[in-house]
Order: structure tokens, then sequence, then C-alpha cells
């Protein structure tokens, strides 16, 4: 896989994002938002779905990715304690398609390999800029 570096980059923007946000509380509260229902998944659960323990790269107040390299390919699982903190990650990555979204994780690799982890987790294939509706390149 070839972006890291861009990756790279994008983790920490989400890691300083989730620094600067969480330090007055909780953003649910801060924002009026209800607690998310349940447990979310967590990298570690996630990744056993689909067959790989995971290297933990990004360990936040608001968000965790890991590494997973499987048969089928490598990608990145992330996993977020809110539905905003997604959704503010989403807005910063369209760059970073394809990729895979369920209830609170995220997964980014190429679209085939993003199909072979889909039929293990389930969630939806975003092949677009999901605010321009513009195509995956490549």
């Amino acid at each position: 896989m070839k972006t890291y570096p861009r990756i790279a980059a994008l983790a920490l923007a989400a890691v300083f994002s989730a620094a600067c946000s969480s330090a007055a509380g909780s953003p649910a509260e801060e924002h009026g938002q209800a607690a998310p229902q349940g447990k979310p998944p967590t990298v570690e659960e996630l990744a056993a779905k689909v067959g790989c323990e995971p290297v933990i790269q990004i360990e936040a107040a608001e968000l965790r990715q890991g590494h997973c390299r499987t048969p089928a390919g490598e990608f990145f699982l992330t996993t977020f304690v809110t539905q905003q903190g997604k959704d503010e990650w989403m807005d910063a990555a369209p760059e970073y398609n394809p990729h895979l979204v369920g209830n609170l994780w995220t997964a980014l690799s190429s679209r085939a390999v993003l199909e072979h982890v889909q039929q293990k987790l389930g969630g939806d294939l975003h092949l677009t800029d999901h605010r321009t509706k513009t195509p995956a390149p490549g």
C-alpha cells in the first residue's frame, strides 16, 4: 500500500483534532448529543472478524487506529467514540477514498481489499467523496 504518508498525516490531524475537542469534557455532552447506544466495537474486535491481529498506530481519546495485514491485503481500521468524531473524520478524509464505513468505525484500503473486508464486517463502501460525489482515484 503506497498511501502510508498520506494516511499518517490524516491520522495526526485526527489526533490533534481529538485532543483539542476533548479538553473540556465529553464531546457528546458539549454538543448536546446523547452517548451512542451500546458499546462501539474495538479495533481488535473488528480485526478478529477479518482474521488479523492489528498493530495499533493511534491511541487517542476520540479514536483508535490499527493496521491489519491479511492474505487479501493491508488495511487500516479506525474506531470512534462518538458519531460526531466519525463525521469530522469523514469530512477530513475524502481524498482517502475508497473507505468502508460502519457504526463508529471505518476501514481504508483499496477497493478490492475493502470488498473482502466488507464480506466479514458489513458496512457501506464509499467510493466517492461523500460531500462532492467525486469518484475515488484509481
